[in-house]
């Protein structure tokens, strides 16, 4: 591994939307949105809004009904939401201490943070204040590792490769598929037991390598994690091998992936 001096973080941002977002999160936030029933005049929060997905389809979907703010902690994911959606009020902020007064929105949406958090119960605390009464929350997590096997396996070429630590990095994002723990901490956090859902889509990677590197080039930075070029190569390579069973005849990567879906409204 390496570690460059300076990060451009807006580098990073650019490639999790061009890597990420077409592969994995776009056919999500479109699920969402359409699931937000947003009302004339309401206003809509999505927080740790990244570059932009979740906000940019419900503003599509909505259009002119209401307003819709992103908010999210690092900047270069608002430098890309920015230019993807000049139109969205874009604001930097900290999902467990959100810049926004108590009762602001009407509906509240997080797509894939609550994971990543350091505390999600206090993330989630934040999201049901700001929040008015009768507003809808709405959160969408991964399903746990076990039930997508191809990023089990990428997380073991990065563990084999790498570092066990990478490895178990990769899997973060996979740490509250239990349906049990995300109602407990749901609880925890003041909230009714929210209405649970699980969704599947289809992540499609246009080869092996697309899918290695919208994690080392669109995300791993993020967590500060950089490989140089050899080592990148001794995982692409290792992950061909390995990921053959998810791999079609035209060469590219697709494999199921549950989301879970919580919905509260704040009474």
């Amino acid at each position: 591994m390496e570690t460059p001096s300076v990060i451009e973080p807006e580098a990073t941002a650019r490639a999790y939307e061009a890597r990420l977002v077409p592969a994995l999160f776009q056919d999500v936030a479109k699920q969402l949105a359409d699931g937000a029933a947003v009302h004339t005049g309401q206003d809509v929060l999505d927080v740790a809004c990244g570059t932009g997905i979740l906000a940019r389809a419900i503003s599509r979907r909505f259009e002119g009904l209401g307003s819709v703010t992103g908010v999210d902690l690092n900047p270069g994911m608002l430098a890309v939401a920015q230019c993807k959606a000049p139109g969205i009020h874009w604001q930097q902020g900290d999902a467990e201490a959100l810049p926004f007064s108590d009762r602001t929105f009407d509906v509240v949406v997080s797509q894939f943070g609550l994971m990543l958090f350091p505390s999600p119960t206090q993330a989630l605390r934040e999201m049901y204040r700001v929040l008015r009464p009768r507003g809808r929350l709405t959160v969408a997590v991964f399903d746990s590792i076990t039930r997508v096997p191809a990023y089990q396996v990428m997380s073991a070429v990065y563990s084999r490769i790498v570092d066990p630590a990478i490895g178990r990095a990769l899997q973060r994002p996979f740490s509250l598929g239990d349906t049990r723990k995300l109602t407990a901490l749901f609880a925890d956090a003041g909230i009714s037991a929210p209405d649970i859902r699980t969704l599947e889509t289809t992540a499609r990677f246009p080869e092996v390598r697309d899918m290695a590197l919208a994690d080392i080039e669109g995300w791993f930075p993020f967590a500060d994690i950089h490989l140089d070029e050899s080592t990148i190569e001794a995982v692409i390579e290792q992950a061909e091998a390995a990921l053959l069973p998810f791999c079609t005849d035209r060469g590219t990567v697709e494999f199921q992936v549950p989301v879970h879906v919580l919905s509260a409204v704040k009474f």
